[in-house]
């Protein structure tokens, strides 16, 4: 593909080949609403119709005959959305909070995942492992925190979840005891077709005040993924130091190379450090998000299930897993996912509450899941 923006500000994304003899339309010239290509000079407006063709003769209605695909394509949030599918079932883009909000208040870096996104999404959905593969070592526990950790996390490792279906996806619920007559609930959505959502991690009681974060892992191949990170702050700025720290160079995830490979990858074992796995964390890896990456890609460019032996634990990766292969059946029936047409079903945040025992969690955290009214920002 060739994505160019013209000179009236549309957004075009093409094939990148020209029509006439395939030469490659990277070194066209963006001139007077289209691209031009330097071979013969035959230019294509954003739709990818051919608007001129000068070494045709004069008069030829040649032109109106030849277009490249193109693909219909919005910017929100500093990212460019595009829409590849069938255009009868064209849907309105996701009206991710995020990505509507003003610049100060969200953020979004990508970086390359080498491994099946499908393994990828499972971990972005398990509130289990977070209780083991981003936590502290006993040494580290015993000394003053360096990073701002749920506590809770750590006291209950045996979550109970509650997947609940839902018109974008999956909402899944994962409680932990608490004392005092009270679960915690840690709370993340799946949304068709590759997001998740994260909770918030550090005042859970007061989850709506604070940001949140999410990915959307995209497919480039079977062995290969674009994982993008976001994160929205609803209610306030976020502070210049926590803004570098989330969106500067790599983000969170760490450095990242021209080809947005991370500095820490599989090939240098995600510089682990032994040490630092006996004193500070878990895994001796530096980062959350790289520690992530470290056992996602560890199971191979495409994890063996059959080999797998799935617990109580694993509710939210069955059902996504369910849900995915009943969407597959539909779709060789031609039948397409509802919520890829519905926008505002994206409008919906990840949440961490404290609730009594008997207050369903649903119900107990609806003020914090629903994402702000913005369809006026939408349109």
């Amino acid at each position: 593909l060739v994505v160019f923006k013209d000179t009236k500000g549309k957004i075009g994304i093409l094939d990148a080949y020209c029509a006439h003899r395939r030469a490659n339309l990277f070194f066209g010239r963006n001139e007077e609403c289209g691209i031009r290509c330097v071979y013969h000079g035959w230019k294509y407006d954003v739709t990818g119709q051919c608007v001129d063709m000068p070494s045709e003769p004069e008069g030829s209605n040649f032109a109106h005959k030849v277009r490249l695909t193109s693909y219909p394509a919005v910017v929100r949030g500093g990212v460019l959305w595009i829409y590849m599918g069938p255009g009868e079932h064209t849907p309105e883009p996701p009206n991710f909070e995020w990505s509507l909000l003003p610049a100060p208040q969200r953020y979004a870096t990508k970086r390359m995942q080498q491994c099946n996104w499908a393994q990828a999404v499972e971990g972005g959905i398990d509130s289990s492992h977070i209780s083991f593969l981003h936590s502290r070592s006993d040494v580290q526990a015993r000394k003053d925190e360096k990073v701002a950790r749920n506590k809770l996390h750590a006291q209950d490792r045996h979550p109970v979840f509650d997947v609940k279906e839902a018109n974008y996806g999956l909402s899944i619920g994962a409680r932990r005891n608490a004392g005092q007559n009270k679960y915690y609930w840690r709370i993340t959505q799946f949304l068709l077709p590759f997001y998740t959502m994260i909770p918030p991690v550090g005042q859970f009681e007061h989850s709506g005040d604070q940001p949140y974060n999410g990915h959307a892992w995209v497919p480039i191949d079977n062995h290969n993924t674009w994982t993008w990170s976001f994160g929205a702050h609803p209610h306030e700025d976020y502070d210049k130091k926590t803004y570098e720290f989330l969106a500067g160079s790599g983000g969170m995830w760490g450095p990242i190379n021209q080809d947005y490979v991370p500095v820490q990858n599989k090939d240098n074992d995600y510089l682990m450090n032994r040490n630092v796995q006996k004193t500070e964390n878990f895994t001796g890896i530096d980062g959350i998000p790289n520690q992530d990456a470290a056992v996602q890609e560890s199971m191979g460019p495409i994890v063996d299930r059959s080999k797998e032996h799935l617990g109580t634990s694993d509710s939210a990766i069955i059902a996504f897993r369910k849900l995915m292969l009943q969407l597959a059946k539909e779709l060789q029936k031609a039948k397409a996912p509802s919520a890829a047409i519905h926008g505002d079903w994206y409008n919906v945040r990840s949440a961490s509450i404290l609730l009594d025992q008997h207050v369903d969690w649903q119900k107990g955290a609806a003020h914090l899941i629903s994402g702000q009214q913005l369809k006026s920002a939408a349109g």
